[in-house]
């Protein structure tokens, strides 16, 4: 099994998501690996490592964009080690946000406000698995 993280879905990713059922809660399981020291696209300077700009970007997720839409983070730790299985490298943190459904995520993360909100995740992360789950 190849695992390549990325940074934003692909166009055929975000094309199917609304496919299928779009009412049911969904929870999505971020896999997420930091850069040493952020990088803002915008060149900011910065002495920020990459978790500390993540931190900021999920401190403002958690506590104004998911509400808006009625979501929240329902589990975030760091990650220790693997215990079943075979990774070249393993990622530094999960979490997992609950959605009351699709278009929900979708309208958060279509807001000008979230956009302002993601460039520390974009500054902080080196990429990401986000897996779609449903009850």
């Amino acid at each position: 099994m190849k695992v390549k993280n990325k940074l934003r879905p692909n166009a055929l990713a975000m094309a199917g998501f609304l496919v299928g059922d779009t009412k049911s809660t969904i929870k999505m399981v971020n896999l997420l690996k930091f850069k040493k020291k952020a990088s803002y696209e915008d060149g900011r300077e910065t002495d920020l490592t990459g978790e500390e700009a993540y931190r900021i970007y999920a401190h403002e997720v958690s506590s104004i964009h998911l509400p808006k839409v009625g979501g929240s983070i329902i589990f975030s730790g760091k990650v220790s080690r693997l215990l079943i299985g075979e990774a070249e490298e393993l990622w530094d943190m999960v979490a997992i946000a609950e959605y009351p459904n699709k278009k929900a995520m979708l309208k958060m993360i279509s807001d000008k406000d979230y956009r302002e909100s993601e460039k520390h995740r974009a500054a902080g992360l080196e990429g990401q698995l986000n897996i779609e789950t449903m009850d």
